[in-house]
């Protein structure tokens, strides 16, 4: 009886824990708001917002290698939307100048959306890509547009123009607010330093640096070189700088002499040559000049 008495209170005294009731349940995390056009200047990347429904696609989900130094423009579109058949070919052109990135959203089924495709299968390849389905049909609902309607983006990722207007007007100014991005593009910035005026014999420095776009990255299979010419009357700790002489701080590359001379007026030339690697593969070769003019005196 003992035994099984205590056996008893044991199992008792076990059975409120087994069963207890947690005392609270964790709060399910809010759903993220509704897609929504975004404004002028604000940051937008290739995916949309965290609102943006989840998209099928006619080929491979939005590549930010594709997209990186380019364009963006999103393009919305329906079947039975009046325009769009005709904007399409606006959409195609743009993307064939080979700085435009193309994100289609069709309102339609797989086989409507191929028919209004920009992307014209392997003919863009890595110029862009499609989606299509229930998907893209929530997108454009919760956005609030039917098509023609477009979002530029330019290379840091900054609206330039929401366009949901299907008039000529808007059209050509879509058109012209996009190939105003493409002409703004530069893979690089140059710049060149030195003195208007130094002592005879006191050192001075002549540079020139190049600033470069966010999406490169300087290329080490290309030799990099900068040759400096100087009058006669010059001396400098050099005149010709090759790989690591040349200084690399992630995008800004800075090459520089050190000189000195007599009295006089002068006129010295540098020619800087580097490379520069794509997200997507290839490799650029950047040229850069500087003339420098300047004058010792006391």
């Amino acid at each position: 009886m003992h035994r099984l008495v205590i056996s008893a209170v044991v199992l008792g005294s076990l059975v409120p824990t087994a069963w207890a009731e947690p005392a609270g349940k964790p709060a399910k995390p809010a759903p993220p708001p509704p897609a929504k056009l975004p404004a002028l200047g604000e940051a937008f990347g290739i995916t949309g917002t965290a609102g943006w429904p989840k998209l099928d696609w006619l080929y491979d989900v939005p590549a930010p290698n594709d997209a990186a130094g380019k364009v963006v423009i999103h393009w919305f579109c329906a079947p039975k939307a009046p325009g769009c058949t005709d904007d399409l070919a606006r959409i195609v052109t743009l993307k064939e100048n080979g700085r435009v990135y193309v994100i289609a959203y069709i309102n339609g089924t797989k086989v409507q959306a191929q028919k209004l495709d920009p992307i014209r299968e392997s003919e863009g390849v890595g110029r862009g890509t499609v989606a299509f389905g229930r998907g893209a049909t929530k997108l454009m609902k919760d956005l609030g547009i039917t098509g023609p309607a477009s979002i530029v983006v330019d290379v840091d990722g900054k609206v330039q123009l929401v366009s949901i207007g299907s008039s000529p007007a808007d059209l050509d100014a879509r058109d012209a607010k996009a190939t105003a991005a493409i002409a703004a593009i530069k893979e690089y910035v140059a710049m060149s330093d030195g003195p208007k005026l130094a002592k005879p014999g006191d050192k001075f420095q002549l540079s020139i640096a190049i600033k470069l776009a966010s999406w490169l990255t300087y290329s080490d299979k290309t030799p990099r070189e900068l040759k400096v010419t100087v009058p006669p009357d010059i001396k400098c700790d050099a005149t010709t700088l090759t790989g690591d002489q040349i200084k690399v701080a992630d995008k800004l590359l800075t090459a520089a002499v050190t000189c000195s001379g007599p009295r006089g007026i002068y006129e010295a030339r540098g020619e800087l040559r580097f490379g520069y690697d794509a997200p997507g593969g290839g490799t650029g070769i950047g040229a850069e000049s500087a003339k420098w003019k300047f004058e010792l005196k006391n």
